[in-house]
């Protein structure tokens, strides 16, 4: 059984994948756990892996006779692990996808996609209890490390997460040993990143329809010697502008190459203008990568905000 989650993993997309692995890996099933890039998860996840799933793209079989995609809306967000995907299906292989974004492209063979899900660990939960799994620590605090995550520590979260939350819980999680090392733990390099990157941080008060539009940009020599889990830190900070209904980073990944993180406050749908950029995500948190100068990434951002729908 091989298990992907998206490049740069953050930790819904491994912690789903890992969830599942080890339920599976638990009735005996040889289970690999991969992403396209960087080789290793990022420091404040590698936790999460206590049975040591997780192997290099290089170990992935060019076609898995079972493949299942964790939080991954598209194929292009599997970057070099794309192929695998492609040479599954060619084979006559089984993909299923397991997903949350609304904008999911259905690439594979079978799709549990449930855009009303805040997390795609959800998702995974409902699997493993359809499976009968042991809910044991392990995997309550993989399915937990999502969940606190990609509903920005439970503020985007209905009445039914609080629930789950508090069977992770009695599960054995602890709350503030899991979400602090996701949340609230850098090095201490990232004080003079953000100190730099904020101060060329510039408000367009007319921007995103007149509504604000805040943007910043992290360049490779501001981030050296960070991890990617730093850097993607700075959207959360830059999004806290008053002014602003939306936020976004650019984050240089190489020479003419960037990852874009998008952020609105309510009333923008910046899945539409992150899908108008070649990315998508969800209606308040999306992004894209693209290459390009910088000037002429932030242009294709306030056009595609410009034409973004307003949220009711």
């Amino acid at each position: 059984m091989t298990l992907f989650g998206h490049v740069n993993p953050d930790a819904d997309a491994l912690g789903s994948a890992l969830a599942l692995g080890r339920a599976l890996h638990e009735r005996g099933s040889t289970v690999r756990v991969s992403f396209g890039h960087p080789d290793k998860p990022a420091r404040s996840l590698r936790d999460l892996d206590v049975d040591g799933l997780i192997v290099p793209p290089a170990e992935v079989p060019a076609a898995p006779p079972l493949l299942v995609v964790c939080d991954s809306g598209s194929l292009g967000r599997l970057g070099g692990l794309a192929d695998r995907v492609e040479g599954t299906i060619a084979a006559g292989g089984e993909v299923i996808v397991l997903d949350h974004h609304v904008a999911n492209t259905r690439f594979g063979t079978l799709h549990v996609v449930d855009e009303s899900a805040e997390a795609t660990v959800l998702i995974v939960l409902r699997l493993l209890d359809e499976l009968g799994a042991e809910l044991d620590l392990p995997i309550a605090r993989c399915l937990y490390a999502g969940l606190v995550t990609d509903t920005r520590s439970f503020r985007h979260a209905g009445a039914e997460v609080h629930r789950v939350a508090a069977r992770l819980l009695e599960a054995g999680v602890d709350p503030e040993a899991t979400a602090k090392p996701l949340l609230d733990t850098h090095p201490f390099g990232f004080m003079g990143m953000l100190a730099g990157v904020l101060s060329r941080t510039e408000l367009e008060p007319s921007g995103a329809r007149g509504l604000g539009f805040v943007h910043a940009t992290v360049r490779e020599a501001d981030s050296a010697g960070l991890g990617s889990e730093d850097v993607d830190t700075v959207i959360d900070i830059i999004r806290t502008t008053a002014e602003a209904e939306v936020a976004a980073v650019l984050k240089e990944i190489g020479t003419g190459h960037w990852s874009v993180s998008l952020r609105a406050d309510s009333r923008i749908d910046v899945s539409r203008a992150a899908n108008a950029c070649g990315g998508g995500g969800h209606r308040l948190a999306a992004g894209f990568t693209t290459r390009g100068e910088e000037h002429e990434i932030l242009a294709a951002i306030r056009k595609a905000l410009d034409e973004a729908p307003l949220l009711p």
